[in-house]
């Protein structure tokens, strides 16, 4: 009996091998229902289920495809990527710009290499409003306590505050990452973030700037704690985004490099503290005039008698 099934089973396999042979394009397919001899069935399939697979190949190739092709620099839908963010992802990296501390990448742990431009842009453009009107009424309240201040609205403060803070915003984040990547030329090691992450990590640090609404209080010394305060964090924000990249430098250039982005970073607060938050002087008031040396009334020397006569 055995002998007998292991013929019909060997009968069979050649059967299914000279079928294959004739079309190779068929799919094989094991059913689990049992003949009544108690062998396996194969079906044969000439293309029914070749034709789907190839249709679903293709589809996956089309879509690969579609991703692949990335739209020109010069088209709108290149920069629309950029400003594809929801509130939520915009309110963390906010966050995240606000507490920085040791150890916490921005860019790791809030861009994941999805950089955006939304948030720096709005930041900037908010930036440079506040400064403006609050510098105008920092003006307004000086000559409110003191009528010998003049003032007339500065309208030009929106322009001067738009061009510093978008110029800033650019230009210091491409000469920074123009040099990491000159850096990574030298040294391996050194990698560089692009272009848009490093503009996105300055853009979200001027965050804290906004509040400087607090520098309309007129106390001295308080006005200087808040900018301090906001430099100290916005510059601490840079400071451990950056190390993670050049600590694989020479002690030197890793100095050199973060001393002057906190120095840069300084000399916009301070320009913009004496700018827009500095009171107009004192209007030159004349002098009163100063009586006259001898009274309207006096009259002439009298000449002498000789003469006289």
């Amino acid at each position: 009996m055995a002998a007998a099934d292991e013929l019909a089973f060997h009968a069979e396999f050649e059967e299914a091998t000279n079928l294959l042979a004739q079309t190779p394009d068929a799919a094989i397919t094991r059913s689990d229902q049992l003949t009544p001899q108690g062998h396996v069935a194969v079906v044969m399939d000439s293309g029914g289920s070749y034709g789907a697979d190839d249709e679903v190949e293709s589809d996956k190739a089309a879509l690969l495809q579609e991703e692949k092709q990335q739209p020109g620099f010069w088209t709108f839908g290149y920069y629309q990527s950029f400003f594809d963010v929801d509130t939520s992802q915009v309110l963390d990296r906010i966050k995240g710009s606000l507490l920085p501390r040791p150890g916490h990448n921005f860019v790791r742990h809030h861009l994941r290499n999805r950089p955006d431009l939304y948030g720096p842009f709005w930041i900037c453009a908010t930036l440079a409003f506040v400064l403006a009107i609050t510098g105008n009424l920092t003006l307004v309240l000086a000559q409110r306590r003191d009528p010998s201040i003049h003032y007339s609205p500065q309208f030009h403060k929106v322009t001067v505050a738009g061009i510093t803070i978008y110029c800033y915003a650019w230009l210091v984040p491409l000469a920074l990452w123009g040099f990491l990547r000159w850096r990574r030329g030298v040294r391996e090691r050194v990698g560089p973030y692009t272009f848009l992450e490093t503009v996105c990590v300055y853009g979200y640090s001027l965050f804290v700037f906004i509040p400087t609404v607090l520098w309309l209080i007129p106390v001295p010394w308080l006005q200087w704690l808040f900018g301090a305060l906001a430099l100290a964090l916005s510059a601490a924000g840079l400071v451990f985004t950056l190390w993670p990249v050049v600590r694989e430098d020479t002690r030197l250039a890793a100095t050199v490099l973060l001393s002057t982005v906190v120095l840069l970073h300084t000399l916009l607060a301070m320009g913009c503290k004496f700018y827009f938050f500095q009171p107009l002087p004192l209007e030159h008031v004349a002098p009163p005039h100063q009586a006259m040396s001898q009274p309207p009334n006096t009259l002439p020397p009298t000449l002498p008698r000789s003469m006289a006569t």
